[in-house]
């Protein structure tokens, strides 16, 4: 059933489950391939054999040499000297960089990010949520040593994240099941929450207090809190949050002390997006 438009807390965001295009004629399966290349590289090995491509890609020898060949005409690809190894090339960047340069929400947000590292000196994130996990779109650090980072583009499972519960109090209970349906429920750290009904309950929890708190549930020795940023139809579009560690703070003194900030960051953020949409 499709969320009803009226309800305050559905969005039309969340991704609807769709049966896969491939038997469209307009589908390109060898553009398909070229991406499950690039991808190939998203796990810890910088450096690839066309065996360890084709591997990660699922993809078999023949096609994955065909795919690499190309990717290395283009640019994308470059063979590591004197090895057989193969490995991204900096054309890669041009295309996250052409999605950061052209996203509106992240010049409307990055003032109010950067005013709240500067002031409070802590770490501050903006997330979007893309499938069932959160994308790093803007990351501001702050004056404090951290042990653990995360760069732009980084991804995390939206359930196990402040920023990600936080923006899913603003969808319907239907969209919140059909991510948590797409969603590996494998612990990131042994205080990782990975029970269905448990993670349903906390997000409505979140949504009545109107920001999202977490602790070492992605990050050990992280509490994170978050907000939700909505467009000019009240629909949930980013989450900013504040990232500190635990050997600073405690979750009790994030809710008293940084919760406030990032709820009146969140709302004046949603207020620009309204202004511009409904100019």
């Amino acid at each position: 059933m499709p969320p009803d438009p009226s309800d305050p807390h559905a969005s039309s965001a969340a991704p609807t489950p769709k049966a896969a295009p491939r038997t469209s004629s307009l589908f390109i399966g060898s553009t398909e391939k070229s991406f499950q290349v690039l991808q190939a590289f998203n796990g810890p090995q910088r450096h690839m054999t066309l065996a360890d491509i084709a591997r990660a890609a699922d993809l078999d020898r023949s096609a994955t040499q065909r795919v690499v060949y190309t990717l290395e005409q283009l640019g994308y690809l470059r063979r590591i000297p004197e090895s057989r190894h193969y490995g991204l090339t900096a054309k890669v960047l041009q295309l996250s960089y052409n999605y950061l340069r052209a996203n509106e929400l992240i010049d409307k947000a990055s003032p109010y990010l950067l005013d709240i590292s500067r002031t409070l000196g802590e770490t501050t994130n903006l997330h979007e949520l893309d499938g069932s996990d959160i994308v790093f779109v803007a990351r501001f650090h702050g004056r404090h040593l951290v042990n653990v980072d995360f760069n732009v583009g980084a991804r995390l499972p939206a359930f196990f994240t402040a920023s990600g519960n936080a923006i899913l109090t603003r969808f319907s209970h239907e969209q919140r099941v059909a991510i948590l349906e797409r969603t590996p429920l494998v612990q990131i750290t042994p205080f990782t929450e990975v029970d269905p009904q448990r993670l349903l309950a906390r997000v409505q929890t979140m949504a009545e207090k109107g920001y999202a708190v977490m602790a070492n549930e992605n990050v050990l020795g992280d509490i994170s809190v978050a907000a939700p940023i909505t467009d000019h139809r009240g629909m949930a579009v980013a989450a900013i949050n504040i990232s500190v560690p635990t050997t600073r703070w405690t979750v009790a003194s994030v809710e008293k002390e940084l919760a406030p900030h990032v709820q009146v960051a969140a709302t004046s953020i949603s207020k620009a997006k309204f202004a511009t949409y409904a100019g």
